[in-house]
């Protein structure tokens, strides 16, 4: 195996706000998951900031169009989102950051780290790409078998999307056996990632309420050194409500 270069996901970002990022395969119940945690934190007072992935509009319409007409390669792919990233990085995730904000960010660099991979990139040019990124303060890996992530996503909608099965991979004719073979290489790749990064992993197949309870706990504990700067901040009174 080659040797991985040096990133800023190496070591804790300086800014005083903090980073929470959730990851997972589709149907994971992440999203869900963080918007419980946004409310939450929202009603204690914290100052919460949300991004998502591919939310930049400097490449939706490349995206969109790219999409429509099959014309992503997965270099191109990979490419496109380093873009939307970047944008979001610069623009809605490093603000907050150093505002102070609590920003919690639906996806981060290790969603390419696994997708791009799955899709054949080389490992070390994905990260070399996002080698600008700092490390979150805690990242959720919210891991779910294949078959249950498919049977949430099918109750959901009435049909899977094309480059969320990996048809364009040409794994398979058929949507739903491309999609457990291109979502089990991106779950193979997150449980190494589990382990290189620290990443927190959650059994997303708990019930919604035990899951929020384990993510609470674990994101009061990255805050508490936060919490004691903002109450030296406030003259010593706790701007979190009990």
């Amino acid at each position: 195996m080659s040797r991985r270069r040096r990133t800023l996901l190496s070591s804790p970002h300086p800014y005083p706000g903090r980073l929470i990022a959730v990851e997972g395969i589709d149907g994971s119940g992440k999203s869900t998951q963080l918007q419980l945690l946004e409310r939450w934190l929202r009603a204690r007072g914290y100052p919460v900031h949300f991004t998502e992935w591919n939310s930049s509009r400097l490449v939706r319409t490349s995206m969109r169009r790219g999409k429509r007409r099959n014309l992503l390669t997965p270099s191109t792919f990979s490419l496109l989102h380093a873009v939307d990233f970047a944008d979001r990085f610069i623009y809605q995730i490093l603000p907050p950051l150093r505002a102070g904000m609590v920003v919690l960010a639906d996806r981060y660099v290790y969603t390419a780290f696994a997708r791009d991979v799955a899709r054949g990139v080389h490992a070390d040019w994905v990260r070399g790409v996002y080698r600008f990124a700092p490390r979150p303060d805690l990242t959720f890996f919210f891991r779910v078998p294949i078959d249950v992530s498919l049977d949430r996503l099918l109750t959901g909608r009435a049909k899977l999307k094309y480059y969320e099965a990996g048809m364009d991979m040409e794994l398979s004719s058929d949507l739903l056996e491309s999609f457990r073979l291109f979502q089990g290489r991106v779950l193979e790749i997150y449980d190494e990632l589990a382990q290189e990064y620290g990443l927190r992993v959650i059994d997303a197949t708990q019930d919604i309420a035990g899951q929020q309870k384990t993510v609470r706990r674990m994101t009061g504990e990255v805050l508490r050194e936060y919490d004691r700067g903002r109450t030296r901040n406030n003259n010593g009174r706790s701007p979190i409500a009990s």
